[in-house]
């Protein structure tokens, strides 16, 4: 039953019988015949087919939602018996984790390791949305994302620290020898900034717009933070940041990291972890590790 909900947990992933297949390790007529075979044990249609992948029923996505119960507990419950076998944790976890808070997931992860030293980690850049479909989808253990920004859903969260804004300019610029900026006087000048799907994007944005900047097009775009900080050492760029990335970062001699006012705005960004009766080992110390560290990464 469980390799089953596997499948149908890979075909809720992939929209596709044959990319779902792939990831599996198993053929296409595998799969498909394992989908049909829950099909009859449960005695309703799941999956509405035509030549191809069209949508699940909404039998389907009752059943989706607990092939996620299911599944996660299951890897759970596998977790938890080779800690009791040897003692302490091993494994594997996945994090998702916005871009803004990719230089601070090491303050996270190397205490942790510490501990468990049989853990192993993959850390992987993603979007806000992207993190929450994967959690749910159960691609990752774990995020780190804003917390009161946009809909979370059915997730537990534990507050990191708090992201406020800055201009990352050059110190020989219009506004570089300013102290502080307003919103206003940022959406003055040419900025470069991340994509459209970001929520820090989308977050600026909205800040831009209530000083009077609605549309604004920045003059470059990227997906990667570290794309626009090269872009700013080359003192030619402007961008705005959070202001514990600059610092993780570092300035140089002529790169001036300005904060921005009116209004001063603070995000919260925070490890989410799917919310089930049964929390695996691996997120359980993740959860509490996050804890500890929260108390280092407190609003400055």
């Amino acid at each position: 039953m469980i390799d089953k909900l596997d499948f149908l947990l890979a075909l809720a992933r992939e929209k596709h019988f044959g990319r779902a297949a792939e990831s599996c390790g198993v053929t296409q007529p595998t799969l498909s015949a394992g989908i049909k075979q829950l099909e009859d044990t449960l005695g309703v249609l799941l999956v509405n087919r035509g030549s191809r992948f069209q949508s699940f029923t909404q039998e389907g996505e009752r059943v989706l939602d607990w092939a996620r119960r299911i599944v996660g507990d299951t890897r759970a419950m596998r977790d938890e018996v080779r800690a009791l076998k040897r003692g302490d944790l091993v494994g594997h976890l996945r994090i998702a984790v916005i871009p803004t808070a990719l230089a601070m997931v090491s303050a996270l992860t190397t205490p942790y390791r510490a501990k468990h030293p049989g853990v192993r980690f993959t850390i992987l850049s993603r979007t806000s949305v992207e993190t929450l479909r994967q959690l749910e989808n159960l691609e990752v253990d774990a995020g780190i994302t804003y917390l009161d920004n946009e809909p979370l859903g059915r997730v537990r969260t534990v507050p990191l620290y708090s992201e406020a804004y800055c201009l990352l300019t050059a110190a020989e610029s219009p506004l570089g020898h300013r102290e502080k900026v307003t919103w206003a006087e940022v959406g003055h000048i040419p900025l470069c900034l991340l994509t459209p799907d970001m929520q820090n994007r989308r977050i600026i944005d909205s800040l831009l717009a209530q000083a009077g900047h609605e549309h604004l097009a920045p003059t470059l775009e990227s997906n990667s933070m570290i794309v626009l900080f090269s872009h700013i050492r080359t003192r030619q760029w402007a961008t705005v940041m959070p202001i514990r990335l600059v610092e993780t970062l570092g300035l140089d001699e002529v790169t001036r990291a300005i904060p921005i006012v009116e209004p001063t705005a603070i995000h919260t960004i925070g490890l989410v972890v799917p919310n089930r009766d049964v929390t695996s080992p691996l997120a359980a110390a993740l959860i509490t590790e996050a804890l500890e560290v929260a108390v280092t990464l407190e609003p400055r």
